[in-house]
């Protein structure tokens, strides 16, 4: 087994099954996830605290400044880089997380994408201004209905992206990326299995979200995004501004300071939720993941019996 992996919804508590699976493993955690990789974001993006990364080593944690990007390419090179190291210091790599086009893009690998083009990023940019990123939406669907599922209307980086290759090349996005974006199910390789918290009762993720969110209200969100908006370096077309939680933030910090926190609370939840519906759809394209429902009351056990037998203990 060249690593294990643990994927799941936000809020179906990965995070506390990673480190029971630590008590269990010798284990190094490489995160998952597209948000955790900017530093000074710690309230929106749930990051595990300081304690929790004392128990054992994490990584794919605060690498870069949120003016800067990541791409899949680069968390793919990074983790086998990382997943290689790891084992070669005698431990398991645990690949935990919900960005589920990283944990495609390592196990399908990733096609390369035309260069962007400014031009038509511009032209686009001016297009939305007059008639808005729904109606960009629906173009979108009517070349290329693979990408288009996949994206909410007002998913503006992704959808000038797809756009933009499709403009730029004749050629739908989803073309590019066959395995991950379409055609059938992939199976999951024997020696890269995967663990997949996916709750049986839909209501019980979204008490977990409301309750998350609440929880980040308390621990001080508005006061992060406060100081991010301070900054001269950063604006909302940003992929680290747009993470769920952070833009709606933004977005009512705009509209007046202090936010209307009870229109900002439905709006922040409602984007986490859709966010988890996206998750649980690329997990059930994967076939051969060891589904695990995240709202048993022995979620966390089973899934440390599945580590245990997928590592042969």
């Amino acid at each position: 087994m060249k690593w294990l992996g643990l994927a799941g919804p936000t809020a179906s508590g990965k995070t506390a099954a990673a480190l029971a699976v630590a008590q269990a493993l010798p284990v190094e955690i490489v995160s998952v996830d597209s948000a955790l990789v900017y530093r000074g974001m710690d309230i929106g993006t749930a990051k595990p605290t300081h304690e929790e990364r004392s128990l054992v080593p994490h990584h794919l944690i605060d690498l870069i400044d949120p003016r800067e990007a990541y791409s899949a390419a680069q968390f793919v090179a990074d983790a086998r880089r990382l997943v290689d190291e790891i084992a070669a210091r005698g431990r398991l790599p645990l690949l935990v997380g919900g960005t589920m086009l990283y944990f495609k893009a390592l196990l399908d690998g990733l096609d390369e994408l035309p260069p962007a083009d400014p031009e038509v990023r511009a032209a686009l940019d001016r297009e939305a201004a007059v008639r808005g990123w729904a109606a960009l939406h629906e173009e979108l669907a009517k070349v290329d209905p693979i990408t288009a599922a996949r994206l909410p209307p007002g998913d503006s980086q992704r959808i000038q992206r797809a756009l933009e290759v499709w403009r730029s090349t004749g050629r739908p996005l989803s073309s590019f990326h066959s395995d991950r974006f379409g055609g059938e199910p992939r199976s999951i390789a024997g020696d890269t299995p995967l663990i997949s918290l996916e709750p049986a009762d839909r209501t019980w993720l979204h008490d977990r979200i409301a309750r998350r969110f609440d929880a980040m209200l308390a621990e001080g969100l508005v006061d992060e995004v406060r100081a991010l908006r301070t900054r001269a370096d950063l604006d909302l077309s940003m992929p680290s501004m747009r993470c769920v939680g952070y833009r709606q933030v933004w977005e009512a910090l705009d509209a007046g300071d202090p936010p209307d926190l009870s229109a900002l609370r439905e709006r922040g939840m409602a984007a986490t939720r859709q966010l988890a519906k996206r998750q649980l759809t690329w997990l059930r394209s994967m076939e051969g993941r060891h589904v695990v429902a995240a709202d048993a009351t022995d979620a966390t056990e089973q899934v440390v019996a599945l580590a245990l037998r997928c590592a042969g203990r």
